[in-house]
């Protein structure tokens, strides 16, 4: 029994917006400072801008961002962004987002492999522990992984040539690219692919080249247009994304070894449908299944994009993210194909809604379970600390200095308060990129020599005592964009509330030495967040805030 599609979709809508909304943990700054930070800058006049926006010239178009100024534009019309709708209908509006990966996922496996293997192939999108991880936040990565699908879902794989579905197809696929210009390693495979496949076809051909060039150049004059505007100048953010991205810049947010993908970066993805790839797959290339020229392209496609990634010095896990309900999809194939040869019951397997083992359908269920850690517990306090500053009152939240590696909390795009807009009154140490294109392994930012020796730095850049009106500091981090970084440049004052990961106060680079001084100047903690496993020792043992309080 198939699910019919409206069932399907509201299913997805239900579930992502259910976990899009009710998620409290951090995973990674973009999912705030490339998006959310940067619509409520563009509603509300203030908010943070990273060194991408700044920089001269941006390497980020607005385009995405843009997706979420409406929800913010509509909060700010009615009156409602005090409240905690400023923070629920931009998840709320990603978990559509989000859904539309799920639904697109049941289509395409519907179309590529028949209705027999739709249903497993949404179960296995809904009960992903990567989705669970990264879909339901705010990443131009999970916004492009659901254009994508839903692009892949308008391609022409087989012989059939459909001039409307295509032109769809090339449509949504211009828009991903604008969102993230690595989107094209796609597209280039796809369009290269289709082209060997359908050579004898003159005529569609034909109509393919002109509407790709028709397409792309709509798209890029409008992503000119829209950028310009947004920047006041003349702007080409695709390729000034492409060009940092392809420098050492890129390097500076780490590197890892050509085969990260491989052995770490696909068994993450993957999650519970890992064991049923990789069978999949060897099947596939032994030659004990016969493929459709569908499934070959499909699984093509996977190992291309896996191949040119690892190419990059820099790799994250969600920058394959696009790929995963390929993944999900031919790992359906695998799954079902194995059960109906093993069943006795034909009819009563074709009539089932899972027509899967038993064990098989607990084991992909487990994944629920570290989805539910990922969501709600780890990193929690990162955004349990934001929602405390919120219900602090104006008068006794007079500024905010934040003592931990950049961008490890959400900014104004949660807090939202005017009054500390102003400069100098919510800081965080900078951690800019050597723009210059100066030596990575000698290079060090704002946050590595904060963290060097902690004691040292406050020493030479905060005042010896407390200003009791809590001034704004002049210089409390590196200019984002700023191609000159210089430690002398740096200038604090403190504020009446510090945060900052429990690691400072540990006894190493002299944590004991940081909390003695801080308890000698009057601060105190008065709130405290869970901890949970971090990989970077600097973000371990919770989030502590401390507040300045008057003695005698």
């Amino acid at each position: 029994m198939t699910l019919s599609t409206t069932t399907v979709a509201v299913i997805a809508v239900c579930w992502r917006v259910l976990t899009a909304t009710t998620t409290r943990t951090f995973f990674q700054p973009d999912e705030f400072f490339q998006s959310l930070e940067v619509a409520h800058h563009a509603v509300f006049g203030y908010g943070h801008l990273t060194w991408e926006w700044v920089a001269t010239p941006p390497i980020r178009s607005i385009i995405y961002p843009s997706l979420y100024t409406p929800a913010f534009w509509i909060l700010k019309r009615t009156g409602l962004d005090n409240s905690d709708a400023l923070i629920y209908l931009p998840k709320a509006l990603q978990g559509v987002f989000a859904a539309a990966t799920d639904i697109a996922t049941f289509l395409l496996a519907r179309q590529i492999l028949g209705k027999q293997y739709a249903n497993v192939a949404f179960f296995l999108s809904c009960t992903s522990v990567f989705n669970a991880l990264a879909l339901g936040r705010t990443f131009s990565n999970s916004v492009e992984t659901a254009l994508t699908t839903i692009a892949l879902c308008f391609w022409p794989w087989g012989s059939t040539f459909n001039h409307k579905q295509t032109t769809i197809s090339l449509s949504l696929a211009a828009i991903s690219c604008m969102i993230r210009p690595t989107n094209a390693l796609i597209w280039f495979f796809l369009l290269g692919a289709f082209l060997v496949q359908n050579r004898s076809q003159k005529e569609n051909m034909a109509f393919l080249t002109i509407r790709i060039l028709t397409v792309g150049i709509i798209a890029l004059t409008f992503q000119v247009a829209i950028d310009s505007l947004y920047f006041g100048s003349l702007t080409l953010t695709s390729l000034t994304f492409l060009t940092t991205n392809l420098s050492g810049v890129s390097l500076f947010y780490g590197s890892s070894p050509w085969h990260y993908y491989l052995t770490q970066g696909l068994p993450l993805l993957c999650g519970t449908s890992f064991p049923f790839f990789i069978p999949g797959v060897y099947n596939l290339l032994s030659k004990k299944i016969t493929a459709s020229r569908e499934m070959n392209t499909m699984i093509a496609l996977i190992w291309w994009t896996i191949a040119i990634y690892s190419l990059a010095g820099h790799k994250e896990w969600r920058f394959l993210h696009p790929i995963l309900p390929l993944i999900h999809i031919f790992s359906a194939k695998y799954m079902v194909d194995s059960y109906l040869r093993t069943t006795s019951n034909k009819k009563e397997a074709a009539a089932s809604l899972l027509p899967l083992k038993r064990s098989v359908v607990c084991f992909l269920l487990s994944g629920i379970i570290p989805g539910i850690y990922v969501m709600y517990f780890h990193s929690s306090s990162q955004i349990a600390v934001m929602h405390y500053f919120r219900s602090l009152d104006d008068m006794e939240l007079q500024s905010i200095g934040f003592l931990m590696p950049c961008h490890s909390t959400p900014w104004q795009a949660y807090l939202h308060k005017p009054h500390l807009a102003r400069d100098g009154y919510l800081w965080s140490i900078g951690c800019e990129p050597p723009l210059l294109g100066q030596n990575i392994s000698e290079y060090h930012d704002q946050t590595d020599v904060f963290y060097k020796s902690p004691i040292q730095y406050m020493r030479k850049h905060f005042p010896e005592e407390v200003d009791r009106s809590f001034p704004p500091s002049p210089k409390p981090s590196s200019i984002p964009g700023s191609k000159i970084l210089s430690d002398d440049r740096w200038d604090h004052r403190w504020p009446s509330h510090l945060v900052f990961f429990g690691a400072l106060l540990n006894d190493i680079n002299g944590g004991r030495a940081v909390e003695a001084a801080l308890r000698r100047l009057g601060y105190a903690e008065v709130w405290a967040g869970k901890s949970s496993f971090e990989e970077d020792w600097r973000r371990r043992g919770g989030v502590r805030v401390w507040k300045w309080r008057p003695t005698g």
